[in-house]
């Protein structure tokens, strides 16, 4: 086997400050999100003083509210968390899209990890998969994604 050096963020929350961005619309969803990203958090040493909730109306205000939190320094990491069910009309499909771009695009330019727990699916029985029930918690691996990246750039 070759041996190379690798790079690996390391999962310790210890003295990192976390800004978790969450949209109100189908909050009965997002609310497990949330719960799932800060009890993984504090699992992982951070304390929850150092984590910062800021709710917004739904997915297509994260962008905006990310750019201003990632500007502002205040936050080491950023975790995004929503859920947008499809609906009769292409609505989902827009706001999936650019919330989406606008998320990437906030972590791109600032350079500050963005965890991206934003659930795009057909159905709400879909979104409580995904939200604690069969498949799992998209809060915890946004906020799991959120952490270990800003690790491994801590190393870079």
């Amino acid at each position: 086997m070759l041996h190379v050096k690798t790079i690996e963020g390391q999962l310790q929350a210890r003295n990192l400050k976390f800004t978790l961005i969450a949209s109100r619309f189908n909050d009965f969803i997002v609310d497990r999100l949330i719960g799932g990203a800060v009890d993984y958090l504090v699992r992982h040493e951070a304390r929850r003083e150092d984590i910062t909730l800021i709710r917004v109306p739904g997915a297509f205000e994260m962008p905006l509210v990310a750019q201003k939190v990632a500007r502002s320094g205040q936050a080491d990491a950023i975790i995004c968390v929503g859920a947008v069910i499809r609906g009769a009309t292409p609505h989902f499909d827009y706001v999936c899209s650019e919330a989406t771009k606008g998320i990437a695009h906030v972590s791109l330019e600032t350079g500050v990890p963005i965890g991206f727990g934003l659930l795009t699916t057909d159905t709400l029985e879909q979104s409580i998969e995904r939200a604690g029930s069969k498949a799992g918690n998209k809060g915890v691996e946004a906020a799991a994604a959120a952490l270990e990246t800003l690790r491994v750039l801590q190393q870079l």
